[in-house]
């Protein structure tokens, strides 16, 4: 590091800016290189499926596909024949949804036009980043606003997604909205994919279409989910609902990333003084997106109907005490052990505030006699020193 940088503040500011936009220029450089490796990919695989090319030219054409690539393009990684099967299993998952998108453009590349492809070959069109957001939050599905998240994400997600989602487009794409708007890492992506987020996702019981404009009210319920899944720590066969809370707490970064994204913790027991009374929420949070409190009410027994007149209570004070000209109506979730399901509905028709009501499930619970069947640290010791 020269002197220079250390006596002229002008010219360290300089460097930093240099720096930095250097490394944001790396960014956008290995984000291009991506999408434009997943575009070949793409175009592989659907070149792949309409040349039909194991019937034409036999079972182990793939290897000898590798094979010609990789002597064509020395040195070059990705061509080995289970990645090009994995190429032909991604344009299959997609193919049917995104001609049902859009109609599909038929595209004769000059190698292999003289070569009558069985089937037009789907090429998904470029759009600018920041232009997908709609997708997910509306009707309006094009494969315009696909196409950014889908080339995107890292090809080992693709793999995964597919793997796991079994040709359901739908789902699958459910996955790469996800990996994109939240940045999950591989690990995280594995867990969602382990513990059914798609078909969990939206399903809570609520009121809000009732209690909410039409928007809110889909944005809302997009949030929640049934059962929510505590699979990241263990409990006693018998477990207090301050152990559960507790356990919550200790996890708070495990639990934020299964409420899902733009969650904030505020606390818990959290205070309220409303006219001269206590009242402690089990749990408070607020989502950025939505610009709304969360009140959160863990229940370890059945859904009872006195449970949901007391979240809706702490709804209505929080909007009092805590919402700003800025914020929009909290609403309210209640996370109990066990529901009913019409008694859920009916519970929920006789409130005004924004409700809704899940389950939640543990990972296996561990015997409230287990600690005794295990040799304590002594006895270990003993038995190691008495073969001594």
């Amino acid at each position: 590091m020269s002197n220079l940088i250390h006596v002229d503040k002008d010219y360290k500011q300089w460097i930093q800016s240099l720096s930095q936009r250097f490394r944001q220029s790396q960014i956008k450089a290995s984000v291009h290189v991506n999408q434009e490796m997943l575009r070949f990919y793409w175009e592989l695989g659907s070149e792949i499926v309409a040349l039909n090319v194991e019937e034409r030219w036999g079972e182990s054409i793939m290897q000898s596909i590798s094979q010609d690539l990789k002597d064509a393009l020395p040195g070059v990684s990705g061509l080995s024949p289970t990645n090009l099967y994995y190429c032909k299993k991604w344009f299959l998952t997609y193919y049917q949804e995104f001609i049902n998108l859009q109609q599909p453009v038929v595209k004769n590349a000059p190698h292999t036009s003289e070569l009558n492809l069985q089937q037009p070959v789907v090429k998904i069109p470029e759009v600018p980043i920041g232009e997908t957001e709609t997708l997910f939050n509306s009707k309006n599905h094009t494969l315009q606003h696909i196409a950014t998240e889908f080339f995107s994400i890292p090809w080992s997600h693709h793999i995964r997604i597919i793997d796991k989602c079994k040709k359901d487009a739908s789902k699958a794409l459910f996955y790469v909205h996800q990996t994109f708007q939240n940045g999950w890492s591989r690990d995280v992506l594995l867990n969602f994919l382990d513990t059914d987020l798609y078909e969990r996702s939206g399903k809570a019981i609520t009121n809000f279409s009732a209690t909410l404009p039409a928007i809110d009210s889909d944005l809302a319920q997009q949030l929640t989910k049934d059962p929510y899944q505590f699979d990241f720590f263990k409990l006693k066969d018998r477990y207090k609902e301050s152990e559960l809370k507790d356990e919550l707490v200790k996890n708070i970064e495990k639990f934020l990333l299964e409420l899902g994204r733009g969650f904030a913790y505020m606390g818990r027991e959290y205070r309220l003084e409303v006219a001269g009374e206590e009242m402690f929420i089990d749990m408070l949070f607020y989502n950025v997106p939505l610009h709304r409190y969360v009140v959160v009410e863990i229940k370890t027994g059945k859904l009872e109907s006195a449970n949901v007149g007391q979240l809706g209570g702490y709804v209505v004070a929080v909007n009092h005490v805590l919402n700003t000209p800025q914020d929009n109506p909290a609403i309210g979730l209640l996370i109990c052990k066990e529901k009913n399901d019409v008694l859920a509905q009916y519970a929920l028709e006789g409130s005004s505030q924004p409700l809704g009501i899940s389950q939640y499930q543990l990972a296996k619970l561990i015997p409230d006699d287990f600690r005794g069947t295990m040799p304590t640290i002594e006895e270990i010791e003993n038995e190691l020193n008495d073969k001594d």
